[in-house]
């Protein structure tokens, strides 16, 4: 069994940890959040990632020092596809164009400004290379803080069949944790990438692991943004906020359909709170965007302390639902992963 795979007893486990988890360590109580959002034309090489990154930079920086007088921004999201998007038909062709290995001169890069302004950067992702697996490439996101990088998250779900990379669940003997959480000074920290949040049995997995923020990076395209009446984007993020009592700090890719064919991307980055109310939004539409709101720790954790009613996860029946139990979407058999295969697999799960 898989070190993440949400079985009732994995979840019974980790509902033990929720219910048990003190904070203990040192943290600030307060701190402000910012969901970054870009508007890049897809790279489509490595040298303009490099360009994208260092416009990532400056949009950190800005933040930072232009909000000092108000608060302390501590935390900083970007969204999915801003180092670099799936735009080649075939694993060989990303790996040799856009693949970087993490960590990399970008992280890197931000890794500095990390340690300079005492803040943690959750980046946009990455086709990461893993010389462990020489014929994948994953969706991921690093998050980095003043000592470095604190975790990497690998895209468990994603949007099939367009997006080639792989899932760490489809590769044999995998052993790294699919949903990381990271205790820092600012509180325990999640992530998880775009699509995955279609699924509340991933993000119920970070909560119950207690996470108190949960960064969402995306790159969430028309129709399914902000607009009505198919606003998936922001129900998606006020649900899973509520029924796992979190914060959601939520950036997502504002770039236009000149920037990103076949897609435009509806912006919308928001930050929501534990309740599901959204505190900070930007518009609908594209352009670059910084969206800022508080995170009150000792708020969220007096709420789960005392509430009684609406507390889901602990509420939860774990031996009432066994539909887990039950194998879905199969392991892929051989890779690199083409999107013929991706639909023979969905085919064959029907």
């Amino acid at each position: 069994m898989q070190k993440s795979k949400l079985s009732r007893q994995n979840c019974e486990m980790r509902l033990h940890e929720y219910a048990a988890f003190r904070y203990d360590a040192p943290m600030t109580n307060s701190y402000y959040a910012a969901a970054i959002q870009t508007d890049f034309p897809c790279p489509t090489s490595r040298v303009q990632m490099m360009t994208h990154t260092r416009r990532m930079g400056q949009l950190i920086e800005e933040t930072i020092t232009a909000y000092e007088p108000i608060g302390d921004v501590r935390l900083l999201v970007l969204p999915e596809f801003a180092h670099a998007a799936p735009i080649y038909d075939s694993i060989p062709k990303l790996q040799e164009i856009l693949g970087e290995e993490i960590p990399n001169k970008h992280t890197d890069l931000l890794a500095s400004l990390a340690k300079e302004y005492g803040c943690f950067i959750q980046t946009g992702t990455f086709l990461e290379l893993d010389q462990q697996y020489p014929d994948v490439i994953f969706n991921s996101t690093a998050l980095i803080g003043p000592q470095g990088i604190l975790s990497v998250y690998r895209k468990v779900n994603p949007w099939i069949p367009w997006e080639i990379h792989a899932s760490p669940h489809d590769l044999p003997g995998y052993d790294r944790d699919l949903f990381p959480v990271v205790e820092t000074e600012i509180g325990r920290l999640g992530v998880a990438i775009c699509y995955d949040w279609l699924f509340p049995e991933a993000i119920r997995q970070i909560a119950v692991q207690g996470a108190d923020v949960i960064n969402r990076v995306s790159a969430y395209m028309d129709p399914w943004g902000t607009a009505q009446p198919m606003e998936w984007w922001t129900l998606i993020n006020r649900t899973r906020a509520l029924e796992n009592m979190v914060y959601v700090v939520a950036a997502n890719q504002g770039a236009s359909r000149a920037h990103f064919p076949p897609f435009s991307w509806p912006g919308g980055s928001m930050i929501v709170d534990y309740d599901g109310r959204i505190v900070a939004q930007a518009e609908h539409g594209g352009g670059e965007r910084v969206v800022i709101a508080p995170i009150h720790l000792d708020s969220l954790r007096q709420e789960r302390q005392r509430r009684v009613g609406h507390q889901m996860i602990r509420h939860l029946r774990t031996e009432s639902y066994d539909y887990l139990d039950k194998s879905r979407l199969a392991m892929a058999e051989k890779h690199p992963i083409t999107m013929e295969k991706t639909r023979q697999r969905i085919e064959k799960s029907q």
